[in-house]
């Protein structure tokens, strides 16, 4: 999710802030390399693995709320558009989380993180062309056929390789989790009307703890491990940095630089997590998945570029809003 920045509001310099967006774009990077050491030393499954982590996440974004300096947004949200929002929001990250450790334990961490964070802006541009009409223009449906062009080499060119069908496919469910958390803020944003996102963000992991509670259950809450503290670890580390840390990092930083170089130094999260794949957990990459690999962020940069472009256009014509990237 984005922030609009807010010109006076804020003391925190660009370089702090860029800083701030590679440090949560890294930290994002090492949640699915946590999540396969948690696959491989327990029976734990990707539903409970994700409950944890939105209770972890609630526990310490509640205490950074409660520890939080600094102005907060000023814009009193009616209840009911409130309700949509965190609803809406925790739901996208139930699914959004869970289907990408799924795919992460079926296809590997590689593939499944640039799945996921490669389909989320095709679908997202997608989507705002079908539900809002913003268009998508040249610059964007060349970058949406290079991302599809992406998705095909991984599947059809895998031969051998860890890429499995069924893992892409859940990284593409998770994916859409992401991306209609984003439509979602669009949507609710057209009239200028905006909302704290690090406290939106906190009751949405409420919201998906107790959805994921049932499911979860039914899983098995508590793993059958025989290294019971090094699943502790990992879990606390889960909730911690990729979670608590990473977002309040990234709304932080998120609020300073424009949306379109944020979209770009996210690409940190796909890239670290290929790096952690192959020289850690002695992951494969096929010259398939590197080509595939390369398709997907090759067309995220391109949609980055062309919502740049379309959104210095959109200021030039006053009057007229700007949607901003999630």
């Amino acid at each position: 999710m984005s922030n609009t920045p807010a010109s006076g509001l804020t003391e925190t310099s660009t370089g702090r802030s860029l800083a701030y967006l590679i440090v949560a774009g890294i930290a994002w990077g090492t949640a699915g390399a946590a999540a396969s050491l948690v696959f491989s030393a327990s029976d734990m499954g990707p539903l409970a693995l994700s409950f944890w982590r939105c209770v972890g996440g609630l526990v310490l974004l509640l205490g950074a709320l409660a520890l939080r300096r600094g102005p907060r947004s000023t814009t009193v949200e009616p209840r009911g558009r409130r309700l949509v929002r965190v609803l809406g929001t925790g739901v996208g990250l139930a699914v959004f989380q869970s289907a990408y450790f799924a795919a992460v334990d079926l296809t590997g961490l590689a593939v499944g993180t640039v799945v996921t964070l490669g389909a989320g802006p095709v679908l997202i541009a997608v989507g705002a062309r079908l539900t809002m009409g913003e268009r998508i223009g040249a610059g964007g449906a060349a970058a949406v056929a290079g991302a599809l062009a992406g998705l095909a080499v991984l599947v059809l060119g895998g031969g051998q390789a860890e890429v499995r069908p069924l893992g892409v496919l859940l990284a593409v469910v998770s994916a859409a989790g992401y991306a209609a958390i984003t439509l979602l803020t669009r949507w609710l944003g057209r009239d200028g009307g905006g909302a704290d996102a690090l406290s939106t963000t906190t009751w949405a992991f409420a919201v998906g703890a107790v959805g994921l509670l049932p499911m979860a259950a039914t899983e098995g809450l508590l793993p059958g491990t025989d290294a019971p503290a090094r699943i502790l670890l990992l879990l606390v580390y889960v909730a911690a940095v990729p979670t608590a840390l990473a977002y309040a990092l990234y709304f932080a930083g998120a609020a300073v630089v424009r949306a379109a170089t944020v979209s770009v130094i996210m690409l940190l999260e796909p890239v670290s997590a290929a790096l952690i794949a192959v020289t850690l957990l002695g992951e494969r990459l096929t010259a398939a998945t590197i080509v595939g690999t390369l398709l997907l962020l090759t067309a995220v940069t391109g949609l980055a570029f062309a919502e740049a472009r379309s959104a210095a256009a959109a200021r030039r014509r006053p009057g007229e809003p700007v949607a901003l990237r999630g």
